[in-house]
């Protein structure tokens, strides 16, 4: 273990023979999930440079917008935490200070390790909740424990999302593949970006969404397109005592996952970002796509989220009671491998 500087920011790493999981302090993302054999952070790291997000202020927008989502956008690294917020603020919220995916992505973090454990705590004072992540290091499989307490004295309902964003060099146009334990599904609501290539608010099975060419795009195999944009929801399939998915780079022989349980996040979000957004920070320099595992289907308003109710008879937020709280777990792989796994099991 040991206190560090990760691209800058402050940071805490631990690390076995086989990979290196790097934490940020200021803001709790999961920066890093270096495979040592591979040599690849399969993790989305943002071709701009980011600051810590107390760091922050109306100064910053000629680098980073002046959009509800500017603060989040300037710290963003990795795998970020989307809790009591899936989406943006309402009017409402934002005046109480919340800003895009609330306040678990850009509030300070107690994080402090022992040999291959790490422990990362943090108060969100406007949401009312209080938050604990315990990361254990397995060999090549990462077991992760997430607590949300409910601190306030109402019941609370809440989006409580995994962003787990992919990046280069593990992503590639046209070559990474993925697998997911996915059903019904159905495309954002309304255009998704400038680029946005699928048929808005189409109902489909996994994987073949309905392009606005008339043709089926493959989710399965990362876009070949020069410039594109999409968002996709996924129901996990609820038979399984499992929910997963997987993404494989053939030219680093590594297939990396995570595993869940579809009780505790029953919806995968699918956001793709390819040299589409030209605005301030993104220059249309970014290749991502989120594998955004959680309790709402589409990045909304909490509004619309409570107002929305179910999606495919399955809800699309969870209730917390006053004092209340929810434990879940979940599992993160990372395995070499000449040909992506179809599935991933708990004790991967």
């Amino acid at each position: 273990m040991s206190d560090t500087r990760y691209r800058g920011r402050r940071a805490i790493t631990i690390e076995n023979g086989d990979l290196r999981v790097t934490v940020l302090q200021q803001g709790g993302h999961i920066a890093e999930i270096f495979d040592k054999a591979a040599q690849v952070n399969p993790l989305w790291i943002p071709p701009w440079e980011t600051i810590e997000p107390f760091a922050f202020s109306s100064a910053h927008a000629a680098l980073y917008g002046d959009g509800s989502d500017a603060r989040l956008l300037a710290g963003i690294m990795g795998h970020n935490l989307c809790l009591y917020l899936f989406g943006p603020p309402s009017e409402e919220d934002a005046k109480s200070g919340l800003g895009a995916h609330g306040e678990a992505s850009v509030a300070p973090y107690d994080v402090a390790a022992r040999g291959q454990s790490l422990v990362a705590r943090a108060r969100f004072p406007i949401a009312g909740l209080e938050f604990e992540r315990r990361i254990e290091m397995r060999g090549r499989v990462l077991a992760i424990r997430e607590h949300v307490r409910n601190a306030s004295g109402l019941e609370r309902a809440i989006g409580w999302t995994q962003h787990v964003t992919l990046g280069p060099p593990f992503l590639q146009r046209g070559t990474t593949q993925f697998r997911a334990s996915a059903t019904r599904s159905k495309v954002f609501e309304s255009r998704f970006g400038a680029d946005d290539y699928l048929q808005e608010s189409a109902e489909f099975e996994w994987p073949l969404a309905p392009g606005k060419d008339g043709r089926r795009a493959d989710l399965q195999v990362f876009s070949d397109k020069e410039r594109s944009s999409a968002f996709t929801t996924h129901l996990m399939d609820q038979a399984r005592d499992v929910a997963y998915f997987v993404a494989f780079a053939p030219a680093f022989e590594l297939a990396f996952g995570y595993v869940w349980r579809p009780n505790d996040f029953p919806w995968l979000g699918i956001w793709e970002e390819n040299h589409s957004r030209q605005h301030h920070p993104w220059n249309g320099q970014t290749l991502a796509r989120g594998m955004e595992f959680g309790v709402s289907p589409m990045p909304e308003t909490r509004e619309a989220m409570i107002a929305r109710g179910q999606l495919f008879g399955v809800p699309c937020f969870r209730r917390i009671p006053a004092g209340g709280s929810i434990d879940v777990e979940y599992r993160v792989v990372a395995l070499r491998t000449q040909a992506i796994p179809e599935s991933l099991g708990w004790t991967a």
